[in-house]
């Protein structure tokens, strides 16, 4: 037998459960850094993997559980935008809504005194146009022919009203009136380019 392990045996009890304990704690601590912790590290990485993605699959249940009601708000959504667009003509229907003011104007028993186009006016996305109107008739006419203009399917704004020239003829009131019809319009994308060019 090799002399080191004879010298080993021959020590007393004590010593050798020390040895024997040190042995076992350095095979623990070995154990412990080489095998167990990272296997629990990668565990632990593990786990809050599952974690991330059985949140996400909660989501994504949460999703399509409410799809029907996202698509039916997208379409009431798209139904809105197509109900908006009907109230802010474009370049092209500007002419016949002017003529629609007319025509309500007219058909209240207004006359026309004055119809003048302003320049437009470009904002973010939208135009005002701007028109000044001056209309002769009874303040019933003048009533009948702003409750005809808020009834037209495109927004048109009327302020600026002064009342003058208020005269009785044969009974009835007549009464000159000037205002601003105010109307808006769409800038198509070409405008929109032209008004973020620095000038």
């Amino acid at each position: 037998m090799h002399p080191e392990l004879e010298k080993l045996f021959k020590l007393p009890v004590r010593q050798k459960v020390g040895i024997l304990l040190v042995l076992l704690l350095v095979e623990s601590a070995a154990l412990f850094n080489f095998l167990y912790r990272p296997r629990m590290n990668e565990l632990n990485a593990l786990q809050g993997r599952l974690d991330d993605l059985q949140k996400q699959i909660q989501d994504n249940r949460r999703i399509a559980n409410n799809l029907p009601r996202y698509k039916a708000e997208f379409e009431q959504l798209k139904v809105d935008l197509d109900n908006a667009l009907t109230e802010l003509p474009n370049q092209k229907e500007i002419p016949s809504l002017l003529t629609s003011i007319s025509s309500a104007g007219k058909g209240a028993g207004l006359d026309f005194l004055l119809f003048k186009p302003r320049p437009e006016v470009p904002k973010d996305f939208y135009a005002e146009v701007p028109v000044d109107i001056a209309v002769s008739g009874t303040f019933f006419n003048v009533a009948d022919f702003f409750v005809a203009v808020s009834r037209l399917p495109r927004i048109v704004n009327i302020n600026n009203v002064v009342f003058a020239d208020i005269r009785n003829v044969n009974g009835r009131s007549f009464v000159r009136v000037n205002c601003l019809a105010t109307t808006f319009r769409f800038l198509d994308k070409g405008e929109l380019k032209n008004e973020k060019k620095p000038k």
